[in-house]
């Protein structure tokens, strides 16, 4: 049922990290990016009617992922200087993260330019599609290959994206279910070290909750002081493969994810992908529908860089974030829930929180 899957077994340490993609109605368009319509998710967030008040100008958010096209005309001017860590002889990190990292091979990873574009894809540019944070700047840091990658290498991207101006530092990766055990019982604590460290820099990170339907966050979520986000459909629905946010601070949202295929390409979420890699099934040269808590971290990632963009500090946004999202069952805000955590992000509350 996946249209779209990134699955691998790199491991250093203890852990298995991949990428995690999964395997609607339209949405009103009000820019003139010829995808828009498909958008769905940036109406369930309440996207636009943020953009009056922040569009992110001056945030920065780290894609720590498989690396973005940095020749993605959707993502012209919206990209800073980036880091490579997968593939390096020597010297760390050793490129700029294009996704075809050292060797200029795609080896499948085009992950991280769908990511990207759902963050901060520019907006009424007349192309593709339109980010939650057309304002803002990716950081791309690449630390995965072929969908996958080992904890060192992605603790040492978040570590590198603190250091260099991020904000935001998105993670749509996680351990197989069973991972947070390894975390706990100290076997392997880098990525908790390291997004620890990017809190102390004033980054909030965003980690997706997993894929495998099971109750609990996956790692680096569940261990970590990151928000852990669990993804909804097209009707705002909590998605049947997503993960429960559940985590033992409760911090932890809901965003838009996608059926996971069942509704067709549309019911899942539009982006940008590396230049001419659309698949044969839902692609447009250039874009692509995926599926998956992975897409569903980045929508709120954009959230958190439309409040940066206000000036605001870690703490508040985090807040913000938090206690203006909203269960769609209940009508509840800012009120915790097993099935959608706080609820789901509601970027026009949010700046006005």
């Amino acid at each position: 049922m996946n249209r779209k899957s990134l699955v691998g077994a790199a491991t250093s340490a203890a852990l298995a990290v991949a990428a995690l993609v999964a395997m609607a109605p339209g949405a009103q368009a009000a820019t003139n990016d010829p995808l828009r319509d498909k958008q769905w998710g940036l109406d369930q967030i309440n996207a636009e009617a943020a953009w009056p008040v922040s569009t992110g100008k001056g945030a920065v958010v780290a894609v720590v992922d498989t690396g973005v096209d940095l020749r993605q005309p959707d993502l012209a001017g919206q990209l800073l200087p980036g880091a490579t860590f997968t593939g390096c002889a020597d010297v760390r990190p050793c490129g700029n993260g294009d996704y075809r990292g050292p060797d200029g091979k795609n080896d499948g990873d085009e992950h991280g330019t769908h990511v990207a574009g759902i963050v901060a894809a520019a907006a009424n540019n007349g192309i593709g599609v339109a980010g939650v944070a057309p304002g803002a700047k990716v950081l791309p840091v690449k630390v995965l290959e072929a969908g996958s990658g080992s904890s060192q290498d992605i603790a040492d991207g978040i570590r590198w994206a603190a250091d260099h101006g991020a904000d935001v530092i998105n993670l749509s990766l996680g351990t197989a279910p069973g991972g947070q055990l390894l975390t706990i019982l100290g076997v392997d604590t880098l990525m908790r070290d390291a997004i620890a460290y990017a809190r102390q820099q004033g980054a909030l990170t965003v980690a997706a909750a997993g894929n495998s339907s099971t109750p609990l966050c996956s790692d680096p979520a569940f261990t970590s002081v990151a928000l852990c986000v669990g993804a909804t459909d097209s009707a705002r629905v909590h998605s049947y493969y997503s993960e429960l946010p559940i985590k033992l601070d409760l911090k932890s949202v809901s965003a838009p994810g996608g059926s996971g295929g069942l509704t067709g390409c549309d019911g899942d979420v539009w982006s940008t992908v590396p230049v001419g890699t659309g698949s044969s099934t839902c692609g447009a040269g250039s874009y692509d529908s995926y599926a998956g808590t992975s897409m569903a971290t980045p929508h709120v990632a954009g959230v958190a860089a439309l409040l940066y963009g206000q000036g605001r500090s870690m703490h508040e946004v985090e807040s913000a974030i938090l206690y203006t999202s909203r269960d769609p069952l209940l009508g509840l805000v800012g009120v915790w829930t097993p099935l959608y955590g706080y609820g789901i992000v509601d970027a026009a509350a949010a700046v006005a929180y």
